[in-house]
């Protein structure tokens, strides 16, 4: 049983957008969550016919799991836990397969490679069992409010 709150309380995701079902673990510079394939689990919207994910939500696994991460850490210095950060972009992404299978529960691994206050890099690998299904390093952005602000507001005139 994990000691650490359920992945809604580090993310700014509702569902059906919300695609962690646990948070495992997380230390200084790695998180791990899960989540099972399954048609009755988080996941189930967005399964095809045969009850495979698609390979192309290994990306977004991986960046929740790095929201995860940073909510964790915001929330132990006392800060607001959840905060939207961005995905700037990934690197060497490779879900050989295509899909995460039907039935499986996956292992999302992130591990940080650097970090400044607003950048980060995070090699990443999503794992059932021994086998590794997809990996890739995954850039993010945290933006000030002040730029949030902004961005939401384009085109809104007073």
């Amino acid at each position: 049983m994990s000691h650490y709150l359920p992945p809604v309380n580090y993310l700014p995701h509702d569902a059906p957008m919300l695609l962690l079902a646990e948070v495992v673990s997380v230390a200084d510079e790695e998180a791990h969550c899960r989540v099972a394939v399954t048609p009755h689990g988080v996941l189930a919207p967005f399964l095809d016919v045969q009850g495979d994910l698609p390979g192309w939500y290994a990306l977004e696994l991986m960046a929740q799991t790095i929201g995860v991460w940073s909510g964790w850490h915001r929330q132990q210095q006392g800060q607001p836990s959840i905060t939207l950060g961005m995905v700037l972009g990934a690197r060497e992404l490779v879900c050989a397969a295509g899909c995460l299978p039907a039935g499986a529960t996956l292992d999302i691994q992130v591990k940080l490679l650097m970090q400044d206050q607003r950048f980060g890099s995070f090699d990443c690998a999503i794992r059932v069992g021994e086998n590794t299904l997809a990996t890739g390093r995954v850039n993010t952005f945290q933006p000030a409010p002040e730029e949030l602000t902004i961005l939401f507001n384009q085109g809104h005139t007073a």
